[in-house]
């Protein structure tokens, strides 16, 4: 099957991360995932919620948001709308629980909360995936600012974590789907997925069609393939230390 971009069924749109993107974040990454793009920012602050008070260990919190001028028509900020809405909400938790489970709350050097944001400045499918994506990079600058402020010896960093989706248009399994193929999709997943190749969340409807444990073990197999290979990339990148980094396959 011939994508509307050229990519063969199991390819990922070209990526492309640059760290330390903003001046005052104790860690942040713009994440380019083919025209989708989503700027993470993360910041430490000391104090946790009322409910973690006591605990002894930190927590991580993360907000996400489509800017107005994200999509082909205008986004209205949901502060103008008084609250975020139900997507928003479930996006927002699914970050928050993807890099949850790959930090050790009680090595975070007290109580301290680590605030996650991710910004969509331009949105063509893939949004949530990229932002978890990105943002584990901004997380990780985020814990070396905090090391080298002397607030801890080690990152509390148990492991890599990268998010894609995959997907059935016209009956063929998609890996990283766009905007045209996500919209049109029989069947849509969002996966996300750790260092070592094990599932941390799945999100799997059949938006037009029901489907089988063969077709989700297929679009499984290929979830990890395109999840691993956004993980080689953030090991690169941290490893030599690379500002910005380019990658098509």
């Amino acid at each position: 099957m011939q994508r509307n971009d050229g990519r063969s069924p199991g390819d990922l749109r070209p990526v492309r991360m640059t760290r330390r993107y903003l001046k005052h974040a104790h860690g942040s990454c713009l994440i380019e995932l083919g025209d989708t793009k989503v700027l993470c920012a993360a910041m430490m602050s000391d104090s946790v919620a009322g409910w973690r008070r006591g605990s002894g260990h930190g927590w991580i919190t993360a907000e996400y948001s489509l800017l107005p001028a994200s999509t082909n028509t205008r986004t209205r900020r949901e502060v103008s709308l008084g609250a975020p809405g139900g997507r928003t909400h479930e996006i927002q938790r699914l970050i928050g629980r993807s890099l949850r489970t790959i930090v050790d709350m009680g090595a975070m050097g007290g109580e301290y909360t680590l605030n996650v944001d991710c910004d969509v400045i331009q949105a063509d499918g893939g949004t949530r995936t990229a932002a978890i994506t990105g943002a584990f990079i901004a997380v990780h600058d985020a814990f070396s600012t905090w090391r080298d402020a002397g607030k801890i010896k080690e990152l509390p960093l148990l492991d890599f974590v990268a998010a894609t989706s995959v997907g059935m248009v016209d009956g063929v399994e998609l890996l990283d789907l766009d905007y045209s193929e996500d919209s049109t999709a029989e069947i849509d997943m969002n996966v996300v997925v750790d260092g070592k190749g094990r599932f941390i969340e799945v999100q799997g409807t059949g938006e037009r069609t029901p489907f089988d444990r063969a077709r989700l073990d297929g679009m499984l197999d290929l979830a990890v393939t395109g999840t691993g290979r956004l993980i080689e990339l953030q090991r690169r990148v941290l490893a030599e230390d690379i500002e910005v980094v380019d990658e098509r396959w």
